[in-house]
């Protein structure tokens, strides 16, 4: 069934303009008394039917209301250092289609992409859009938010705080798989750039009470890595 992204609604008549207006009416063709679901991005459906349609807007009668049954049990927040090139658009995109609950870009020593202020906050615009796009297409209840950028210590002290947090470290470390083992609901876990971490880095998180774990023998790239990541704590906790 068709899903389109809403401002939590009040009554129960929903008015839809501009580009959701506009797939309805010229893309998808829908009618007038066909059904389709909305979400507030905050994680409630609302099942609606068309109920008006002039070719400018569409107004939806919602039918009922319930939570979102495709998002995940458990709140995973990615911690990304910034990778060169267009690769974090990549990253943004699967990781939301996984399931990840916030994503935060991250400055370490090894970063290679350096963006001024300006530059990167039209590239965090972008990644916010590419976010949206991803959950609307794999039925998110949520649209994780891409927040600022943080520095390494910032982000090490904040990911050390989390119920647990996790470093991926490609010199080893805790197993992956075992340091998913013991449940817990939130989870933040920290990724490299291109040249990964600093073994000083490595150090200062572990003060901080993050745990640095492994994903094998293999050194993955940096666009691989958080994928992968994700893709396995989600199949440990039964969300995949």
């Amino acid at each position: 069934m068709p899903r389109f992204y809403i401002d939590p609604p009040v009554g129960e008549l929903v008015t839809l303009s501009g580009e959701d207006a506009r797939h309805i009416s010229r893309s998808l063709r829908m009618a007038v008394g066909e059904g389709l679901t909305l979400c507030d991005g905050a994680g409630m459906d609302y099942s609606g039917v068309l109920r008006e349609m002039d070719g400018q807007t569409v107004t939806v009668q919602i039918l009922s209301r319930q939570p979102c049954q495709t998002e995940p049990s458990v709140f995973v927040r990615l911690y990304q250092a910034l990778p060169k090139a267009d690769k974090m658009e990549w990253i943004v995109q699967k990781a939301v289609e996984l399931g990840v609950g916030e994503i935060v870009p991250v400055l370490t020593e090894r970063c290679i992409s350096r963006p001024d202020e300006k530059t990167l906050s039209k590239k965090r615009d972008r990644w916010q859009k590419i976010a949206a796009e991803a959950a609307k297409q794999c039925g998110r209840g949520r649209i994780p938010p891409l927040r600022p950028l943080l520095r390494f210590s910032a982000a090490a002290k904040e990911l050390g705080q989390m119920e647990k947090g996790l470093l991926l470290y490609e010199k080893g470390g805790q197993p992956l798989r075992e340091a998913l083992r013991a449940p817990a609901q939130q989870i933040g876990m920290m990724v490299g750039a291109e040249g990964g971490f600093s073994s000083e880095e490595a150090d200062e998180a572990a003060r901080l009470g993050v745990r640095a774990v492994s994903l094998g023998s293999r050194i993955l790239r940096c666009e691989t890595a958080p994928l992968a990541a994700l893709s396995a704590l989600m199949y440990e906790t039964g969300n995949l």
